[in-house]
């Protein structure tokens, strides 16, 4: 049977169709960077955790298939440490870990019309000694990546993305709880912007707009959210820190102060 450049354009769109559709309703992953470290957070209410550590100074996190994350988290850590034994720890950089082992890695599987996309999305950062050598990447299910600065989301739709984004490049951290603060506002922005779009009628169209016609209040995203049993999961990593590992993840009693507004 032949094979033409249509029928794969087609099959790729297919693909792309799969995934986007598996991810356009997963909880975001809002990375922000601050003079003590990076911040990275999630909202959740599934028990598996969606924040890791990858290597010293290297974290990451994802939404989609939570088999396809673990294979995902699996690889950065397998790689992150042959790189740092058969070079350096210093060699070890989200630059190439994302850039030249990853992405390739998604890619073939991406291509190969044998096998079934990554249904994923993720963040990876690498702190630097001040907020300006921090490094933000988003790695999507396609292998292609994209640097950002200062904060990252990674979320369903590009659309909520940016709309999460523009609140962290408004906010400007500074302390831990500013960070936490802007992170739970990005991800309740980025999570009510994943809401399906009202499908309308041409008669729909000569009205008013209605009140479903309206954005979701973000605040009240994520009071729903909450009201459901689901939890904040953020991870830090510190540059103050005497600890050897940089990484740890935020108790409640750090959190939930900040949550009061949303009960």
């Amino acid at each position: 049977m032949s094979y033409n450049i249509y029928d794969w354009n087609q099959s790729l769109q297919q693909r792309n169709e799969y995934v986007e559709d598996r991810l356009k309703d997963g909880s975001p992953i809002v990375a922000v960077s601050f003079d003590d470290g990076i911040l990275l957070l999630t909202l959740r209410t599934a028990q598996q955790r969606k924040v890791f550590d990858i290597y010293d100074r290297l974290i990451m996190g994802a939404l989609g298939k939570q088999s396809d994350i673990e294979s995902l988290r699996l690889a950065a850590i397998d790689n992150a440490h042959k790189e740092g034994f058969e070079r350096s720890p210093d060699d070890v950089s989200i630059q190439r870990l994302v850039g030249f082992a990853l992405s390739p890695a998604i890619k073939r599987i991406y291509n190969d019309q044998q096998t079934i996309p990554l249904t994923i999305r993720a963040v990876f950062a690498e702190m630097g000694k001040t907020s300006d050598g921090d490094h933000l990447f988003v790695l999507g299910y396609d292998g292609e990546f994209a640097i950002k600065s200062g904060g990252a989301v990674a979320a369903g739709t590009p659309h909520a993305e940016e709309e999460a984004e523009k609140v962290l490049t408004e906010s400007k951290p500074a302390t831990i709880s500013d960070a936490l603060k802007a992170a739970i506002t990005a991800w309740g922005v980025g999570k009510a912007r994943l809401a399906p779009e009202v499908e309308r009628t041409e008669r729909d169209r000569d009205e008013d707009s209605s009140e479903s016609d309206k954005p979701l209040d973000p605040a009240q995203t994520i009071r729903d959210l909450l009201s459901k049993g689901g939890t904040v999961e953020a991870g830090l990593l510190s540059r103050s820190t005497r600890r050897e590992s940089k990484f740890r993840l935020l108790e409640a009693g750090e959190i939930e102060p900040l949550l009061y507004d949303y009960r």
